[in-house]
C-alpha cells in the first residue's frame, strides 16, 4: 500500500510537473503565433496601402498624359496654360539652366480658332524647298491653321533622303514661331486616323498665287476636310502685293526660324574658321555640274562625247520638259551658267585679287580638274569644303547633298564677296539673305553682256584693257547694294525674285538713308 502510494504520488508528481512544462509550451507557442499574426497583419496593411498609392500614382499619371494628348490636339482652346511633360517648350520654361546658359524667353503662344491642319510637301532643292517653307508658314498663319512640319523633297535628282529634322533645329523652328502659328511634329492621334481612312484633300496650289487664293480656294477645303495637303510648294506665293506682316513673316521665318541643326552649324563654324586664318575669303557659286547642264542644255566648252552624255541624262529625266535645246542661243540670251574659263576671265576683269582664297560652293564640277584648270592657273588658291576638312568630319554628311549645300550656305553668308554664276535658288536665297546682314557685298553678274564682251575679248576684237573696264561699268551698281524690287504685272517668273530682294525686311545702310534725304 505504502507503495502503490509513493508511485502515486511520483506519478502525480510527474504529471504536475509536465503539466507546467506544458502550460509553458503552449504560453510559447500562442505568443509565436500571436506575433506571427500581428506581423501578418502589419503586412497585410503594409501592402495594401503599397497598392493604393501604386494605383494612385498610376491614375495620376494617366490622367496627365490623357491631358497632354488634349492639349496637343486641341490647342489653345483647352487647357492652354498647362504645358507638356513631352515638350522642349516646358522644359525651357521649367527648369532653371545652368549660371553659363541664360534660360530661354519663348514667345507667348497665339491663341486662335483652329481652322483645321496644313500639310506640305516640298519639292526640289535645299534652297527651293527653304523659300517653299517660308510660304507655307504664312499661309498657315493667315488660315488660321495648325502646319505640321513640312516634308522635303526625297525624289528630286539629287535623291536625299534626310528629313526636315537632318537640316534644321525643328524644334527652335517650332518654338521660335509659337507666338505666329501652331506647328506640331506630326498630326494629332484622332486626325492621323482621319488621314489613314482616307479622309484628306491633296492638291497642288496654284503659282504665284495672291494670299487671296489662298483664303478663297483652300481654306474652305481645310474647313470642310480637316486636313489638307499641298503635293507641291515651290512658287505658290506671290513676290508682290501681299500684306506686309506676310512679307515680314515670310523674312522672319528665312532669316531666324529656320536654323541648321547644331551639327551643320558648328561645322559651318569650323570651315569659316579656318577661311578667315588665312585670310580674306570670296565665295564662287560655280554652277557647272552635270545634272545643271543636262538641265539647261548649255554644253558651252564640252567635247562630243560630254554633250551626248549630257543630252542622254536630259532625255533620261521625263519631268525636264525642254529636250531639243540650242545651246549657243541660249547661252547669247544669257541663260547658260558661266563656264569655268569665262569665270576666270570675270573675276580677272572685275580686278579680283590673285592671291585671294575662292571657296568653292558647288558639287562635282562636270570635267573636272581638266576644266578647272584655267580657274586654278588664274587663282592658285582653289579651296573646297573637302580640301579644308578631314574625310571624317564630313562622313556623316556623304550621300546627303542638302546637308551638304547648307554647309555652303553658311561658308556662302560670311564670305567676303559672294559671286554666283547663276541665278539659280541658292544664288537668289543666299542674296537676298546677305541684303539682310547689312547688304554684304554680292557681285550679281550680267551674263548676257558678259558672254558677248567675251566673244569679242577671245576674238582679238577688244583688248583687254578695253574688255576689263566694260565689266566693271557694267557691274558698278550690281554688287547686292540697295535697289527696288522690279515688279512685271501678269508676268511674275520674269519679275525679281521676292527672296532676293525682300526690300519690306530691309534696314537701309547710313549713307543710301542719307542720299536720299538730300534728294528729299
Amino acid at each position: 500500500m505504502c507503495r502503490m502510494k509513493g508511485i502515486e504520488e511520483i506519478n502525480n508528481s510527474k504529471r504536475r510537473k509536465w503539466g507546467i512544462m506544458g502550460l509553458k509550451t503552449a504560453t510559447f507557442g500562442g505568443d509565436r503565433l500571436e506575433k506571427l499574426r500581428n506581423s501578418g497583419m502589419v503586412s497585410k496593411s503594409r501592402m495594401k496601402l503599397w497598392i493604393i498609392r501604386a494605383t494612385t500614382s498610376i491614375l495620376l499619371w494617366t490622367c496627365l498624359v490623357q491631358l497632354t494628348a488634349l492639349s496637343e490636339t486641341w490647342g489653345p482652346r483647352v487647357l492652354k496654360g498647362w504645358p507638356s511633360c513631352f515638350s522642349h517648350e516646358s522644359a525651357a520654361l521649367g527648369v532653371q539652366s545652368s549660371p553659363e546658359l541664360p534660360v530661354r524667353v519663348l514667345p507667348p503662344k497665339r491663341v486662335y480658332k483652329n481652322n483645321g491642319y496644313l500639310m506640305v510637301s516640298c519639292n526640289g532643292g535645299l534652297n527651293q524647298m527653304r523659300a517653299a517653307i517660308c510660304d507655307m508658314v504664312a499661309i498657315a498663319r493667315y488660315l488660321n491653321v495648325t502646319l505640321i512640319v513640312p516634308e522635303l523633297d526625297k525624289t528630286s535628282f539629287w535623291n536625299d533622303p534626310s528629313e526636315f529634322q537632318d537640316i534644321f533645329d525643328v524644334d527652335h523652328f517650332i518654338t521660335s514661331l509659337r507666338d505666329e502659328v501652331r506647328i506640331l511634329k506630326e498630326l494629332p492621334p484622332r486626325v492621323k486616323r482621319r488621314v489613314e481612312l482616307g479622309l484628306i484633300y491633296t492638291m497642288p496650289p496654284v503659282s504665284w498665287s495672291d494670299i487671296s487664293y489662298y483664303h478663297n480656294q483652300v481654306l474652305p477645303l481645310i474647313q470642310k476636310y480637316k486636313v489638307v495637303h499641298l503635293n507641291r510648294t515651290d512658287a505658290r506665293l506671290a513676290n508682290n502685293g501681299q500684306p506686309l506682316e506676310i512679307q515680314r513673316l515670310r523674312c522672319r521665318v528665312n532669316f531666324s526660324a529656320l536654323r541648321f541643326t547644331p551639327q551643320i552649324e558648328e561645322l559651318g563654324r569650323k570651315v569659316i574658321k579656318i577661311l578667315r586664318q588665312n585670310g580674306p575669303f570670296l565665295v564662287l557659286h560655280l554652277r557647272y555640274e552635270m545634272d545643271m547642264l543636262a538641265f539647261s542644255g548649255c554644253t558651252q566648252g564640252c567635247n562630243t562625247e560630254e554633250v551626248e552624255e549630257l543630252t542622254k541624262m536630259r532625255y533620261a529625266y521625263p519631268w525636264w520638259k525642254e529636250k531639243i535645246i540650242d545651246s549657243d542661243l541660249k547661252r547669247k540670251d544669257g541663260l547658260c551658267p558661266l563656264t569655268p574659263e569665262e569665270t576666270a576671265l570675270t573675276l580677272r576683269a572685275l580686278d579680283i585679287d590673285r592671291n585671294i582664297q575662292i571657296y568653292i560652293a558647288a558639287g562635282e564640277i562636270y570635267g573636272g580638274e581638266r576644266r578647272l584648270s584655267s580657274l586654278s592657273a588664274s587663282y592658285p588658291n582653289l579651296v573646297r569644303k573637302e580640301t579644308l576638312l578631314e574625310s571624317s568630319d564630313l562622313r556623316f554628311f556623304q550621300n546627303h547633298s542638302s546637308q551638304m549645300a547648307a554647309l555652303d550656305y553658311l561658308v556662302s553668308l560670311e564670305s567676303d564677296i559672294f559671286v554666283p554664276t547663276y541665278d539659280g535658288n541658292m544664288a537668289k536665297v543666299v542674296e537676298g539673305h546677305r541684303r539682310y546682314l547689312e547688304y554684304k557685298k554680292t557681285v550679281l553678274l550680267d551674263r548676257k553682256l558678259l558672254v558677248d564682251l567675251i566673244d569679242q575679248y577671245n576674238s582679238g576684237s577688244m583688248n583687254w584693257d578695253e574688255f576689263s573696264g566694260a565689266v566693271k561699268d557694267a557691274h558698278s551698281e550690281r554688287m547686292g547694294n540697295p535697289t527696288k524690287r522690279m515688279v512685271i504685272p501678269d508676268r511674275p517668273k520674269e519679275e525679281d525674285y521676292f527672296y532676293a530682294n525682300p526690300q519690306e525686311c530691309l534696314q537701309l545702310p547710313l549713307d543710301e538713308v542719307e542720299s536720299l534725304r538730300n534728294i528729299i
